[in-house]
């Protein structure tokens, strides 16, 4: 495969901007799929998952491989709620360029933003379009403005929409001055007559545009200066340059839903986006030491490859890679650098949805999923063995909601565990708890729909019924002041006398997120070292007022002490538990809860009215401004007073307004406060 014509993109959006109606219609118009599937139907081929088709969302980021103009695109369909933007993190995390949809009457929306600062995060190149021309109220040039404006992105228009009485029917290509008219379902454009005034319009932006790429490209300079019109070849290749060093970002029109616009889309993956060759050598550290390695797209080299995603199903995972180095064949053994084992290869899938065909080899540069690898999880290399690299992982946000899970019968009980350890490594976002002295599991995620879908999947795909609790928020507790404590041990243990004291110190650790931190302090044995460090950890993890996960905290162990003989793990580790409790009961503990940032999108009339709702859920407002006829509010809030949030905008706004929430850190608790969350001192 020449690789120069292999391109990895995924297609992102705001909820219901219809990036799934648009990687649909691609299916149809590159010959994979014979009819178009439809989000409203629930016919979709890429969200393939029952509940996806149900909702009428995608929530798993889905892959698919499609041929066009002698092109293999690999195309990856990502999730737009935001309780699912993890999949879309890790997607950016190895794709090579994006193509973001924006909605034609809205332009940028709260969502919108999200995405774009993780196309930015992962530096992708990227190219736009502006869905639902056919809309009342679409304007594809205000569109591209909240581009410029919000995302302060350097947008450029690649086309025009063509009118007929006030109707759009296709598009006018800027570089070609050409027209085309997009007939229902049919595969190829027609040519279209371009009126007299746009093509005005259509000169206007075309020598912008060209005078935008001959400021970084010099031929195109010499030939503006002399006033030459330069080839469009050559305009092509200059604006190739620009996208992939992300210095422009093209923008295209249309309305995937009848099928307008999207072939020109296609063409300008291939025309602008990268391949892997394109793209700069990874960063690697070498296994074992903090040595850096560049790894060229290679197909010869050593093999590197990054697990960015799993799926688990009842009957085992797959598990999709980015090759990054070298090459991979079915049948052969890898080296896991995180755990350190040997995976077998047994099988590797081109996916297309929730199916595939298998390949005997793929090299540097494709994605593939494999069926094979057992302890292999999210953010793993994997390298050919006697050759140990780490690459960059993806880091995850923590979960904000908490729900409690208990099987409805004994019989059950192994099935819930099997289904929710499977869950949970598939899912980074994903925390799995399970309470033994109550027989129930805390699952944690990031928001609610997140803990429906996989209670639901726990239900549909792995056979288990479970009971589940109501949400609750992931509190956290935090101590206020440095204390010290100190503690001994002198009894007998697993028939041993046995003598230990050791003295901790804790304090704030100044980082909120940054959970437990350990500070050995004095010197011990690495024999007892490890016991000790693991039994403070473990009991520093758990607050001491209300039990929440303890964050920020820093503990330091001052001194230890022993007798000879009667040393041993359990004593270091019992004296350092005593110690710890000591110094936390006088350190002063402060209850977190977490924020977040909310975007809501309303009609005007409705603005009010959501104000005011608000504002009794101590909503700190920062942000109220009117475009059009839509109002859009921005603000913080805490989580525990949005539950069940769709629901009441939905009725302030007559179903009209649309929000996003995303997590945005956490805040301290005054004492008055702990009684209206149902918080009481244990």
């Amino acid at each position: 495969m020449d690789r120069s014509l292999l391109r990895n993109f995924g297609v992102a959006a705001h909820i219901d901007a219809g990036k799934t109606t648009t990687s649909e219609r691609m299916l149809y118009l590159t010959g994979v799929e014979h009819r178009v599937g439809g989000v409203d139907e629930g016919t979709t081929v890429l969200d393939w998952m029952s509940e996806e088709r149900e909702r009428g969302i995608t929530i798993t980021s889905a892959a698919t491989t499609i041929p066009w103009k002698g092109h293999s695109l690999n195309l990856v369909d990502t999730p737009g709620h935001v309780d699912f933007t993890v999949e879309v993190e890790r997607c950016m995390r190895v794709l090579d360029g994006a193509v973001l949809v924006l909605d034609g009457v809205a332009g940028v929306q709260a969502q919108s933003e999200t995405v774009w600062k993780q196309i930015e995060r992962h530096s992708v190149p990227c190219v736009a379009f502006v869905n639902k021309m056919d809309k009342p109220g679409a304007d594809f040039m205000n569109a591209i403005e909240t581009v410029r404006d919000r995302l302060g992105a350097p947008a450029v228009p690649l086309q025009v929409p063509l009118y007929e009485d006030e109707t759009p029917v296709g598009v006018v290509d800027i570089l070609t001055r050409e027209g085309w008219r997009f007939p229902d379902n049919a595969r190829e454009m027609e040519a279209a007559e371009v009126p007299e005034s746009t093509m005005e319009d259509v000169e206007v932006l075309r020598a912008e545009l060209v005078d935008k790429l001959a400021e970084e490209d010099e031929a195109l300079l010499e030939l503006v200066c002399e006033g030459k019109e330069p080839e469009l070849d050559d305009i092509k290749k200059a604006l190739r340059a620009r996208v992939i060093e992300r210095s422009l970002l093209p923008v295209l029109c249309g309305a995937a839903a009848r099928g307008m616009g999207v072939q020109p889309v296609l063409d300008a993956v291939v025309d602008y986006l990268p391949s892997p060759l394109d793209m700069p050598p990874v960063e690697a550290e070498r296994l074992k030491s903090d040595e850096k390695v560049e790894l060229e797209s290679d197909p010869e080299g050593p093999l590197a490859a990054l697990s960015f995603k799993l799926h688990a199903g009842p009957h085992g995972d797959l598990c999709f890679l980015r090759i990054y180095s070298g090459t991979l064949a079915a049948g052969t053994a890898v080296l896991n650098t995180r755990t350190g084992k040997r995976e077998r290869i047994n099988r590797m899938v081109r996916i297309h949805a929730d199916g595939g065909e298998d390949v005997k080899e793929v090299v540097a540069g494709d994605i593939i999923a494999v069926v094979g690898p057992k302890a292999t999880g999210t953010g793993d290399t994997l390298c050919s063995e006697g050759w140990g690299v780490v690459l960059e992982t993806v880091e995850f946000p923590d979960p904000v909601i908490t729900r409690v899970v208990e099987p409805s019968s004994a019989n059950d009980r192994d099935k819930l565990r099997q289904g929710l350890e499977r869950l949970a490594h598939e899912d980074p976002s994903l925390r799995v708890v399970e309470e033994e002295d109550s027989g129930q599991w805390s699952v944690s995620g990031m928001g609610e729909l997140h803990l429906e879908i996989i209670e639901h999947r726990l239900r549909d795909e792995f056979k288990v019924d479970a009971r589940v609790g109501k949400p609750r928020v992931a509190y956290r507790e935090a101590i206020t002041q440095t204390s010290k404590g100190e503690a001994s041990v002198d009894r007998v243990i697993g028939g041993k006398d046995v003598y230990a004291k050791v003295a901790v110190e804790v304090s704030p650790a100044g980082l909120a997120g940054e959970g437990v931190q350990f500070d050995p302090g004095c010197s011990l044995g690495e024999k007892w070292r490890h016991g000790l460090e693991n039994a403070l950890l473990q009991e520093a993890g758990v607050g001491p007022r209300f039990g929440f996960p303890m964050d920020g905290v820093s503990v330091r162990v001052l001194s230890t002490e022993c007798r000879d003989g009667n040393e041993s793990e359990a004593g270091y580790g019992l004296a350092g538990i005593s110690a710890l409790r000591e110094a936390l009961g006088g350190a002063g503990v402060a209850v977190q809860e977490p924020l977040m940032h909310f975007t809501i999108e309303v009609p005007g009339e409705f603005s009010s009215g959501v104000i005011a709702d608000l504002n009794t859920r101590s909503a700190e407002i920062n942000e109220v401004v009117a475009e059009g006829e839509m109002t859009q509010i921005g603000g913080l809030v805490p989580l525990s007073a949005m539950f069940g949030y769709s629901t009441a905008v939905r009725s302030l706004s007559q179903g009209r307004a649309d929000f996003s929430m995303e997590p945005a850190g956490y805040r301290g608790l005054e004492e008055r406060e702990l009684e209206a969350r149902g918080l009481v001192w244990s």
